[in-house]
């Protein structure tokens, strides 16, 4: 059974929870989720060998929120995960991200390549650094009205997330999943606001599920996560000196067939991978599957996720 610890690590103490023995893999989540989103992961993984650990990331959960804006960089999140990995006795893991945990696993391999035996992404891909600040290009592309851009103005969206979190999760994640309806924003409407919450739950997510979330996010609202989208433009600055190195460690990319972020990549996106992730080992797409990939795909992501260990081993 998965339990659950508490690590100080990089100057904040971080929530985890670990099951089994063997080689680390290191499970990060995404926004707006926590450890709670990799529970059908930890049987299937910790069963076939492996210590499977994921934390509650900075800014979310058990884990401390430091109250400043600037301490949610991408140095700070990749600096918990090289923190996480000493503490817990490791010298390498695997590194498995999803949404904005994909990032950080990427830039962990990119950062500290003799940290990680091998990484993957789950629904974002590694990128290019970008020529401008990213907030601009985004401006550009998507309109004033990105929900990225919505995220920047501080209290905003943390305020409307946290007014009914039950709804927030209903309205979101089944949005963001394959037969879900989250598309955009409208202008002046917010994230969700006009988002229908569903009459009725997909099989994959339960109220139980939406309970524990809504718990979760009620203590530690979501400010902390929402953090980290205010440091998109900081990261590009900060991330300068990497600006042509390549991800070396052995690599793999799962996304859902119906994710939405498909529709944040230019023409072409995923044939040039490559040129950034030398040992793109797999590109894996899940049939049937919206953004939340292991939540909504459990099975498939499991089994693409122990191919890829077994050839790692």
């Amino acid at each position: 059974m998965p339990q659950h610890h508490t690590a100080a690590v990089n100057g904040i103490d971080v929530h985890y929870v670990e099951e089994g023995e063997g080689p680390l893999v290191l499970l990060l989540h995404g926004f707006p989720e926590s450890w709670y989103s990799w529970r059908h992961q930890f049987g299937p993984l910790a069963a076939a060998g492996y210590r499977v650990v994921a934390p509650d990331q900075r800014g979310y959960g058990g884990t401390d929120r430091p109250a400043a804006v600037d301490a949610y960089t991408m140095p700070h999140l990749v600096g918990d995960v090289v923190g996480l990995i000493g503490a817990l006795g490791e010298r390498q893991a695997v590194v498995v991200g999803h949404d904005w945990g994909a990032p950080v696993a990427w830039h962990t391999a990119l950062f500290r390549p003799d940290l990680v035996r091998g990484v993957v992404g789950l629904s974002v891909a590694p990128s290019h650094h970008m020529p401008v600040p990213p907030l601009s290009l985004m401006r550009q592309r998507f309109g004033d009205d990105f929900y990225q851009l919505y995220f920047q103005e501080p209290g905003v969206a943390d305020a409307e997330l946290a007014a009914d979190p039950r709804a927030t999760f209903r309205k979101v994640l089944v949005g963001g999943s394959a037969t879900g309806t989250l598309t955009g924003r409208t202008a002046g409407t917010g994230f969700i606001g006009d988002l229908p919450e569903p009459a009725t739950l997909p099989s994959w997510f339960t109220e139980a599920d939406v309970e524990e979330y809504a718990t979760q996010y009620g203590a530690a609202g979501f400010t902390g996560g929402l953090n980290w989208y205010r440091n998109i433009d900081r990261n590009w600055e900060l991330t300068a000196p990497w600006r042509t190195a390549r991800i070396t460690p052995p690599a793999a990319l799962i996304a859902g067939d119906h994710d939405l972020v498909r529709t944040f990549y230019p023409p072409g996106f995923l044939d040039q991978l490559a040129a950034i992730v030398p040992d793109l080992r797999a590109v894996v797409d899940v049939p049937d599957c919206g953004h939340w990939t292991q939540q909504e795909q459990p099975e498939r992501v499991n089994a693409a996720l122990l191919e890829f260990l077994a050839g790692l081993d």
